[in-house]
């Protein structure tokens, strides 16, 4: 599946409930779906700088696509981040680097969340989106 097709299906997910609480239970819910990231990657190296809860993020090239593990010691950061890397995990990493992100806006993740909540979602896209960057730079 493309970004873009993964995106329109989390905008489809998203828009069958009838208010954030449900939202936010189905956030969590996909958050203990996560790849988990194996213990020897939750390392200071690998923390998603700007997030107020913490965030271990683990990337590896697999047959020329960027494969995503992560973790969190937060329920609702743990559903961010699960959120994430299914749109850009198995993914080429020019596809990721190129990608739109409105459908952070469009399902209203961005504004139902706590400032420091928003900063760490943009921190963590910003995260996914350097690690594309190094990997895509390998393959030249």
């Amino acid at each position: 599946m493309s970004i873009e097709d993964i995106q329109k299906e989390l905008i489809d997910e998203f828009s069958m409930f009838e208010d954030w609480e449900e939202r936010y239970q189905y956030m969590i819910d996909l958050g203990k779906d996560l790849p988990l990231i194996a213990d020897q990657y939750k390392t200071d190296s690998n923390i998603i700088k700007g997030c107020q809860s913490k965030v271990w993020v683990h990337a590896e090239m697999k047959n020329d696509k960027l494969v995503f593990t992560a973790d969190s010691d937060a329920i609702i950061t743990k559903g961010i981040i699960a959120i994430l890397i299914r749109v850009f995990s198995n993914q080429h990493p020019k596809d990721i680097i190129n990608a739109e992100t409105e459908f952070i806006d469009k399902i209203g993740l961005k504004e139902h969340l706590s400032p420091t909540r928003a900063n760490g979602l943009v921190s963590m896209v910003k995260q996914l989106k350097l690690y594309a960057i190094a990997y895509q730079t390998q393959l030249k």
